[in-house]
């Protein structure tokens, strides 16, 4: 993946993109398609987004792959096929390069490559990025797809840089095999990717010591292979599937339920978790209305839960340490396992109660708790991103009379659907903050933006209109009902990525779109409908 020499003369494109996960290269195939002539740029060397960082064992996503897919092109849908239901990190990595090759999209990527700033000049009402090999491209128009988790975060304790063993980042993990064998081995973390390498290498490694502050909800993924007459039949209802999936809260294709949960009797209630406990993935969500707006109905899911927990771990102390208490069930991200709580159950896997036992330092040999040093080989870092906003803010972005983003949003992100930021003229972005991202189908929600954005852009070219950006009022408008919506919903609750509380000094509050995707959707349509009322314009320039 070579990239063009660096020059002192500015390239000049339509649009600009940078990303080249699932958002950015749909983005590139898109505008590519309409023609005009538009780059992505991207900081790893191919295609993929977190599926080209994230290769730590046990990578998988969990939603299921015929979700995480793209469905703009039939073409591409008859032609691959996934093999299991819930697909691990390098099927999906070999899924992106599929699309790739399929639609020539690298030639359209310049690889290895960061934006390192990006600058609207008035005069020229065109955006100037600058990369870290010296370029600059200036274009009308920029489409930032850096995805809501790009922007990996040590932890906050002391000593990281002491360490004298191999030190593993999660989130940039060698493309090499890593041997485990023999080796006392401390992970830090147990998120969904905690989860996933607890495991896969408790298994593999001499002792695993796991050192858990917060423990996660996790749910049994019941994982399986695909069988080709399945694979036959959802080909044939593929169009079917996707207009369904626009329709869906999750923008997939599970279905959601209207029940409350109350409305059931207890042995009912009870005989419908168990269904949901045995069926695995996200089923629970799908059971009753109402587990993220009735606290009383999510106690009863948790303690579920919660004896489910106390039912696997052989040993009571490991097992209480790991029932999470104090948040509601699905208020942080509901994790999929696969004999994740069996794993404990192993001689040689280890749970550190940080709760009880908090870390002091990292040391040259190990971590040192309050109650004494554990020594280690090996220390695998999995400790989130700096999520939703961290990859833009990585960037300097400079709006109208120079305003920084950073400055705007000094208080927490404010846009328009997501996609639009006030005083940021002709830039937009795809799964942005405020926007449903984190809450649905990834996929589902960069080709909703992606449309709405290239229809905007079309719509101004007819219209012979240089420049937009959404009014303060509009703005204003969409925040307020991404927060009402909040302050009703459970998931505010707990201090998550979702609410900003892993990063140190970030501003706290659950500023996603919690209404579901497919009102989401709705709103995106209306503000379309309307021809774009909530959006100020400026007349393309006269040439002299």
């Amino acid at each position: 993946m070579s990239n063009p020499q660096t020059t002192s003369q500015p390239t000049r494109l339509d649009v600009i993109v940078v990303g080249a996960g699932f958002g950015g290269m749909y983005a590139v195939y898109k505008f590519r398609e309409m023609g005009y002539d538009v780059t992505g740029i991207e900081a790893g060397g191919d295609v993929g987004g977190v599926w080209y960082w994230n290769r730590y064992p046990g990578a998988r996503c969990d939603l299921m792959s015929v979700d995480y897919s793209y469905g703009f092109s039939d073409e591409i849908q008859q032609e691959w096929s996934w093999s299991e239901q819930f697909a691990a990190q390098p099927e999906i990595l070999a899924y992106a390069n599929f699309v790739a090759d399929r639609l020539d999209l690298r030639k359209s990527f310049r690889f290895n490559t960061r934006v390192t700033s990006a600058i609207w000049d008035e005069a020229g009402k065109l955006w100037r990025a600058t990369t870290d090999r010296g370029e600059v491209i200036e274009a009308p128009f920029c489409v930032m797809s850096t995805g809501p988790l790009s922007i990996p975060k040590d932890p906050d304790i002391p000593g990281l840089d002491r360490f004298r063993g191999q030190l593993l980042r999660a989130q940039k993990w060698p493309h090499e095999p890593v041997d485990f064998a023999g080796k006392r081995v401390g992970i830090i973390g147990t998120g969904s990717t905690g989860i996933q390498i607890v495991q896969e290498v408790g298994r593999k490694a001499g002792e695993l010591f796991v050192f858990q502050r917060t423990p996660s909800w996790t749910l049994p993924m019941r994982n399986h292979d695909l069988e080709p007459d399945y694979i036959a039949e959802m080909k044939k209802h593929y169009p079917a599937m996707r207009e369904a999936m626009r329709m869906n809260p999750t923008g997939g294709t599970r279905p959601v339920s209207t029940r409350p949960f109350f409305s059931l009797p207890p042995s009912q209630r009870q005989d419908v978790m168990e269904h949901a406990w045995q069926d695995g993935g996200h089923t629970f969500l799908a059971c009753f209305s109402d587990l993220l707006s009735n606290q009383e109905a999510n106690d009863q899911v948790a303690d579920f839960v919660r004896d489910k927990i106390g039912q696997i771990v052989e040993d009571p102390k490991a097992a209480e340490a790991l029932k999470p208490r104090g948040y509601p069930i699905f208020a942080r991200r509901p994790c999929l396992d696969t004999e994740y709580y069996e794993t404990y159950n192993l001689p040689n896997v280890h749970l550190m109660d940080c709760l009880t036992d908090p870390i002091v330092e990292i040391t040259e040999t190990g971590i040192r708790t309050e109650a004494g040093e554990t020594e280690l080989d090996m220390l695998i870092l999995a400790t989130g991103y700096d999520a939703l906003t961290g990859a833009l803010l990585a960037i300097d972005l400079r709006g109208r009379d120079g305003r920084q983003l950073r400055d705007k949003w000094a208080s927490g992100p404010r846009s328009f659907l997501g996609m639009m930021v006030e005083g940021f003229p002709n830039l937009f972005a795809t799964s942005g903050p405020n926007g449903p991202a984190a809450l649905a189908n990834l996929i589902t929600i960069a080709e909703n933006d992606v449309d709405w954005v290239a229809n905007l852009i079309e719509h101004m070219k007819a219209e012979g209109l240089a420049s937009t950006e959404v009014t303060k009022a509009a703005e204003d408008r969409w925040m307020n009902l991404v927060l009402a919506l909040a302050e009703r919903s459970l998931v505010r609750k707990a201090k998550t990525w979702w609410v900003g509380s892993n990063v140190k000094g970030k501003p706290e509050g659950l500023t996603m779109f919690v209404g579901g995707f497919n009102k989401y959707r709705e709103h995106c349509e209306a503000a379309a409908a309307s021809g774009y009322a909530d959006l100020s314009f400026e007349k393309t320039l006269e040439k002299v």
